[in-house]
């Protein structure tokens, strides 16, 4: 039966002022409630914590308490971690005391594949709805939003953003938050649900849409139950809000282990593809192209047309690039004529290329020569968007030692008037440590400062193509 999550429900979930937590051992390292705290502390949550232990008087300095029965509040959140016995007896005990908004960290219910895991499934399904009982879990690492330091888990103490996550999976929802923040790409809310035995992904994919400070919807799903639900909402939701989903489970190895990790039921990979193509869902295979396609549709607005205009340097590489953006179905155009004799009167005749792709060195050193070209794509009608190969010097180049134009080349880009979308590309790779640390550094600049940028042309492309053509196939059916 389909949830509706009220905003005074996502307030307690993800803006709560209050955390009780139960199940917090005393001392040293134990994953569960002590590092949950630990980590919330970590984090700079402002609100009340409440930890829950009878033979405690203090736990990292904060004061215990026997049980839920005795807080001072009535806490807004409840993080539950014992063991999957005491689970339902533990629910009965935070709605006497009136609270209804509970996250379970424990495993140890359907996931299991045993009659003994779905008979505990059952009871605590059924305790949640007797008592009117908003449940996330099992088996989940819960709510996170870096805006309130609600942050037990993920990137520490995370970066807020245009993002909204949705995950069966804990591990691959703190890898991304992770990610995400390690590239200046911020979380508005997460959500781990595990398992989902009362509020599960559509649930918090309804919510979610009707949140307007969430611009981009990222997904990670082994299975769901209700189909029809998924297509219903997602068809309504994209057509606002792009939606990106990894689907886990579509080879029989990926079957097999995802009825063990969630206790889901994967399905055919070919009716997973029609209900994307139908609803107009971005499908990614990996975590990298989640990441990417994320990005690009939380920093790039949506190109007119897919003619790509790309800013290089290198013979060699500027027709790989070509080709690469081509395969991925976007255009690399000529430029028009007019267009060519302004880029004949500024690139040099020997050791560069005039043309699309542009090879030209002089854009890597001088921050006003690269905002002249902008200048130029912005008036060329062939041209809906810019890709920049901002390169870094390695050790085998000739060049003199120069310094790093990030900074002065992101000032350039706040101030232009141009409304084309443009991208970066910075890549670090070859095994130079030095080389991948430069370029981290650098890709995190432009991250923090709004800009989509890559760490190389293939994923710039893939990500591209994925934009455009959700874009394009949003207006053909509106």
């Amino acid at each position: 039966m389909a949830k509706r999550l009220t905003p005074a429900d996502m307030d307690k979930f993800f803006n709560p002022q209050s955390i009780a937590l139960v199940g917090v051992s005393r001392s040293g390292w134990r994953f569960g409630g002590l590092s949950f705290m630990r980590k919330l502390i970590d984090a700079g949550y402002a609100g009340r914590l409440y930890p829950i232990n009878a033979k405690a008087d203090d736990i990292l300095g904060v004061k215990a308490w026997p049980d839920v029965a005795s807080l001072p509040e009535v806490p807004d959140l409840v993080m539950v971690t014992v063991a999957a016995a005491n689970v339902p007896a533990m629910i009965e005990a935070c709605a006497r005391k009136g609270a209804r908004h509970i996250h379970l960290l424990t495993a140890g219910f359907d996931e299991l594949g045993t009659a003994a895991g779905q008979e505990m499934a059952a009871r605590l399904v059924s305790t949640c709805e007797r008592h009117n009982v908003w449940l996330i879990g099992p088996n989940c690492m819960g709510p996170y939003r870096p805006a309130a330091r609600l942050a037990a888990w993920g990137a520490i103490p995370g970066v807020a953003g245009p993002l909204g996550i949705i995950s069966q999976s804990g591990g691959m929802t703190q890898r991304l938050t992770e990610y995400a923040a390690s590239l200046g790409l911020g979380v508005e809310k997460a959500v781990s649900v595990g398992n989902g035995s009362v509020l599960g992904a559509l649930d918090f994919l309804e919510a979610f849409g009707d949140d307007p400070l969430i611009k981009v919807i990222g997904m990670y799903l082994e299975g769901i139950d209700d189909g029809s639900r998924l297509l219903e909402l997602a068809r309504g939701i994209g057509r606002s809000k792009p939606i990106v989903v990894i689907k886990g489970g579509q080879s029989d190895a990926g079957s097999r282990t995802v009825a063990s990790h969630t206790g889901a039921m994967a399905g055919r990979a070919a009716i997973w593809e029609a209900v994307f193509r139908q609803a107009n869902m971005i499908p990614v295979q990996t975590l990298d192209g989640w990441l990417d396609a994320l990005m690009a549709f939380a920093f790039v607005d949506p190109p007119r047309a897919n003619g790509v205009f790309i800013i290089g340097g290198g013979g060699g590489t500027s027709v790989l690039y070509g080709d690469t953006f081509v395969r991925e179905g976007l255009r690399v155009p000529p430029l028009g004529a007019p267009t060519m004799a302004r880029l004949r009167e500024i690139v040099p005749e020997a050791g560069s290329i005039a043309g699309n792709p542009l090879d030209m060195w002089q854009v890597f050193t001088d921050t006003a020569c690269l905002g002249h070209l902008i200048d130029m794509a912005e008036e060329e009608a062939a041209v809906d968007l810019m890709v920049v190969d901002r390169l870094i010097a390695r050790n085998a180049f000739h060049m003199p030692e120069t310094p790093d134009l990030t900074a002065e080349t992101i000032d350039m880009l706040d101030t232009r008037s141009g409304r084309k979308p443009i991208v970066f590309v910075v890549d670090s790779e070859g095994g130079d440590s030095r080389l991948a640390a430069d370029g981290a550094a650098i890709r995190a600049a432009f991250g923090r400062a709004g800009y989509a940028v890559f760490p190389s042309i293939g994923r710039a492309a893939r990500a591209l193509s994925r934009l455009y053509r959700y874009y394009d196939r949003r207006e053909k059916r509106v």
